[in-house]
């Protein structure tokens, strides 16, 4: 009999063959076939160190929620405690893509004739990104006496120095990566903060959402251009894969935290989603944002809607098409 307390997919996954599990798009992930443990994401309540033990590493997270790294024999045995309501695993995410400032209606709000009173450029706020990281050394991203404008920089995919109360990867702050900007020289700029945005989408992003315009003279101005930044670099737990939902959790958390310990009003943008699990709003990658959201002064924006193509198989697409004529034979019954 499945748990209840394990998410479905999580059941299946459990339940599937090695082969079932590396033929898949999703009964894998969070899964490490070398020493057969699961990251997983799980909601609790109360404390958790009861349900802990040396051999499972734990994250903790706000919002009563946590990233357990955790056996796979002693998964059906956290399900026990009474503290553990759910447990979920990670997802994949992909990139989503903005289309710009025009479409958003930030000309209006950035005029002499602003409806808001003035005109609004971001300074006070922080504006986070998690994503693919960031080329900090970009000039849209740096004031004009040549300093960053980069508060803090975490790399999850850099082994050293994480935050305090993480496990992964080295963050950075903005004294290191201004010490690095004074560097002539790229590789000597990199063997002081050794981050680089290697597929460029989060540079991209937190252009369209913060660049100053100063590499192309304020013709390419992002919407909060007077903001300070904040940036995860979200790590993968394989070389040529994509970042899952126990990394992204993480890289929330942080932002905020860091945003709390400033006093400063956080703008966080998630551009890596998927398209798959939950469509209820009940899944707890999305109680855990809905959570979060409200602490602080937290706007968190999303992206959605660039995965169904590169997601839907064959299969699936021809489900949806009978389903759309079901719907639509339907509605024309309705009126006839």
């Amino acid at each position: 009999m499945q748990d209840q307390k394990l998410e479905n997919l999580l059941n299946l996954a459990l339940d599937a063959t090695p082969r079932e599990r590396e033929r898949s798009l999703v009964l894998d992930v969070g899964f490490e076939p070398e020493e057969r443990r699961w990251d997983l994401i799980v909601k609790y309540s109360g404390s958790l160190q009861g349900a802990l033990n040396p051999e499972i590493r734990a994250v903790e997270l706000l919002g009563g929620f946590a990233i357990l790294s955790v056996p796979e024999s002693q998964i059906q045995g956290l399900t026990d405690y009474p503290q553990i309501e759910f447990i979920e695993m990670p997802k994949r995410l992909f990139f989503a893509v903005e289309q710009g400032r025009a479409a958003s209606c930030i000309n209006p709000v950035q005029s002499g004739f602003s409806p808001l009173g003035q005109p609004l450029f971001g300074a006070g706020v922080l504006v986070g990104c998690v994503d693919s990281g960031v080329d900090y050394a970009h000039p849209d991203f740096r004031n004009e006496d040549g300093s960053s404008r980069i508060l803090r920089l975490w790399d999850q995919t850099v082994p050293g120095s994480p935050p305090q109360g993480y496990i992964i990867g080295t963050e950075y702050t903005k004294e290191q990566i201004d010490e690095a900007l004074r560097r002539p020289a790229s590789s000597e700029r990199y063997s002081v903060v050794p981050s680089r945005d290697l597929s460029g989408h989060g540079t991209g992003v937190l252009g369209i959402a913060a660049g100053s315009g100063r590499a192309s003279g304020g013709l390419h101005r992002g919407v909060a251009s007077e903001s300070q930044i904040i940036v995860v670099k979200l790590g993968t737990p394989q070389e040529e894969g994509f970042p899952r939902t126990t990394e992204l959790m993480q890289g929330v958390d942080y932002c905020i935290r860091q945003s709390i310990a400033m006093g400063m009003p956080l703008a966080l943008n998630l551009s890596f989603g998927n398209n798959y699990g939950s469509h209820s709003g009940e899944s707890l990658i999305e109680a855990y944002l809905d959570n979060v959201s409200s602490l602080g002064r937290t706007v968190i924006c999303v992206g959605t809607g660039n995965e169904e193509i590169r997601l839907c198989t064959p299969q699936e697409s021809w489900h949806r098409e009978r389903v759309r004529w079901f719907r639509f034979r339907s509605a024309v019954m309705r009126r006839e």
